[in-house]
């Protein structure tokens, strides 16, 4: 049975942070919300929840997973990042932006794209998510919470419970998140909009 948090949108409680932040070390997978729609998430780490995630959604590993960063200085331990990159990515972030780069030795390869080697990865504009990266100091390993049956992603957190309690150990209430999705933007060669979202794409020229 799923855990039911409601944490404030502006000020999360730390008290509910932690407690969220330990569901995730101890192989929890959750959902919560971001600053486009809300996600299901666990530790980078952990095969399991990794695979619980993939189920939920009926998806498999050629689905770009997202690493959740809590800042720039995260997402350049898991990506690389040349200079003129990193100028790009600190004037859009943190924003409703998912940027697909090649990844380091330090993600595990059952999260990356299995033949390009690459990972999506972002920084959410979300008090609640950037605490709870910030309680966990390290990356959440996410996707948005669409299920295979529905059109478009879930946003009332009492329905996520209703359909998702005996599949997930936590939901976070956080309030309205929307339906748009991050703007995807493809930068292992040159800069090529993938999907258009909530992200403004004239930033990075598009």
């Amino acid at each position: 049975m799923a855990q039911f948090f409601a944490i404030h949108s502006d000020n999360p409680q730390d008290r509910l942070i932690r407690q969220a932040a330990d569901i995730v070390r101890n192989g929890g997978v959750i959902v919560y919300p971001t600053d486009s729609c809300y996600a299901l998430g666990c530790r980078l780490g952990d095969k399991n929840a990794m695979e619980k995630i993939l189920h939920i959604r009926k998806i498999d590993q050629k689905h770009h997973l997202t690493l959740m960063c809590g800042d720039l200085s995260e997402l350049g331990i898991y990506a690389k990042v040349d200079n003129s990159q990193f100028r790009q990515l600190k004037a859009a972030t943190p924003g409703s932006y998912t940027f697909i780069l090649g990844a380091t030795k330090e993600v595990p390869n059952r999260t990356m794209h299995p033949k390009r080697k690459t990972i999506g990865l972002r920084v959410p504009d979300n008090q609640i998510a950037l605490a709870l990266l910030q309680e966990l100091g390290e990356p959440l390993l996410s996707c948005t919470l669409m299920l295979p049956e529905d059109d478009e992603p879930l946003t009332d957190p009492y329905e996520i419970r209703d359909r998702l309690e005996h599949s997930v150990d936590l939901v976070i209430d956080g309030g309205w998140c929307g339906t748009e999705p991050t703007t995807v933007i493809d930068m292992t060669d040159g800069t090529e909009l993938i999907r258009e979202g909530k992200g403004d794409k004239t930033l990075f020229g598009l």
